[in-house]
């Protein structure tokens, strides 16, 4: 069994001071507004209603915890960030996105990697960069190109190179894998998951118990 495929709701977190008191490995789900992040985080748990979308694209701001691993012996947490970048939200909630979820990224101890959803078509923007400097270059990262059915095989090719390199000027490396993801056709999500569940289980060899 998959270990992602035992997700279940754990807790939301709406202030600093309700994150859980813990050391288990925390791997974020991170993306624009509209980037298909519920969608995916869905599709690699095998789950309809896990993680929502709101009629209102950025209009969640807490950040949500899913448990992984058996019911009795949680393994990690799946954290389902806030969407970003959606043009029509006040300047107030963008401030209030960027001091939970920032914060979160930059010092969260807990946090192994994070999962960043982008939209094939849009490519890396000025936001999702913003992003990652609150991550910072040594943290692991994941990148899934959502919606990749949207496009023909040589246009999906040239936007994974364009990521590629974006990502390697942004970071400084170019570790980071890319992986082709469609939530329709279901590519990519088996390589998503290995991806996922190794950063956990390696964080358990790290820090047994």
């Amino acid at each position: 069994m998959s270990l992602l495929t035992t997700a279940r709701f754990h807790t939301t977190v709406a202030q600093w001071r309700q994150l859980p008191r813990s050391t288990l490995p925390e791997i974020a789900f991170v993306g624009r507004s509209n980037a298909g992040k519920s969608t995916a985080i869905n599709v690699l748990c095998q789950r309809r209603r896990l993680a929502f979308a709101s009629n209102t694209p950025g209009r969640t701001q807490a950040l949500n915890y899913f448990a992984v691993g058996r019911e009795e012996a949680i393994d990690g947490f799946l954290v389902d960030m806030p969407g970003y970048g959606y043009a029509a939200a006040p300047g107030g909630v963008r401030a209030t996105w960027d001091a939970l979820a920032g914060r979160y990224l930059h010092e969260r101890g807990p946090l192994r990697a994070a999962v960043l959803m982008l939209d094939i078509r849009r490519r890396l923007t000025e936001r999702d960069g913003a992003l990652l400097d609150w991550l910072g270059a040594q943290r692991p990262l994941l990148v899934l190109l959502t919606k990749s059915d949207k496009l023909g095989t040589a246009e999906q090719a040239a936007a994974r190179r364009a990521v590629l390199t974006q990502l390697a000027q942004r970071r400084g490396h170019a570790r980071d894998p890319v992986i082709l993801f469609s939530a329709t056709t279901r590519r990519g999500v088996d390589d998503a998951r290995a991806v996922i569940e190794g950063w956990i289980r390696d964080a358990e060899k790290k820090n047994p118990d």
